[in-house]
């Protein structure tokens, strides 16, 4: 017979136990950081795409602000001094000012997008003519991406 001294209930855990449970919160908690991961990754991209939209945006208004630059917004872009807010005063032609915000436009997109490239094409001869505004970046695991817009501007 066995008497209540000899029996003693068995408390805490054995080593198997504890074990098992440090395996099941590793398994947890990698996959924890492979989301935190994941979500850094996706930010990323959503800045990137961000900055894209609002740079095509951007020169879309600079064309509708400066009409009779037409055709030469698909041409080679210069800094003209043309820019009033950092002290330019000289007073430019509509093309001048096309060549000056294409050489703005062209330093923000490399400043704001890895490997930015950016392109304007002019289709003139169309009614109203044309315009499409295109930005090319280099974004990880998925090579290059570009976020283009066609825009009409009608003439004065």
């Amino acid at each position: 017979m066995i008497t209540k001294q000899q029996t003693r209930l068995q408390t805490g855990f054995t080593l198997v136990e504890a074990m098992v449970s440090l395996v099941v919160l590793s398994v947890g908690m990698i996959g924890i950081a492979a989301l935190y991961a994941q979500g850094l990754g996706a930010g990323r991209t959503a800045q990137f795409r961000t900055h894209a939209v609002n740079l095509v945006g951007d020169m879309a208004d600079r064309i509708r602000a400066n009409r009779r630059g037409l055709a030469a917004y698909g041409g080679p872009a210069a800094n003209s001094g043309c820019d009033p807010q950092n002290g330019g005063g000289i007073d430019c032609t509509p093309a001048q000012m096309a060549a000056h915000d294409l050489f703005v436009w062209n330093q923000q997109v490399q400043q704001l997008l890895p490997n930015g490239q950016s392109l304007i094409q002019v289709n003139p001869v169309a009614v109203p003519p044309s315009y499409t505004i295109q930005v090319t970046w280099d974004e990880v695991g998925q090579g290059q991406v570009q976020h283009a817009t066609q825009i009409q501007v009608p003439a004065i």
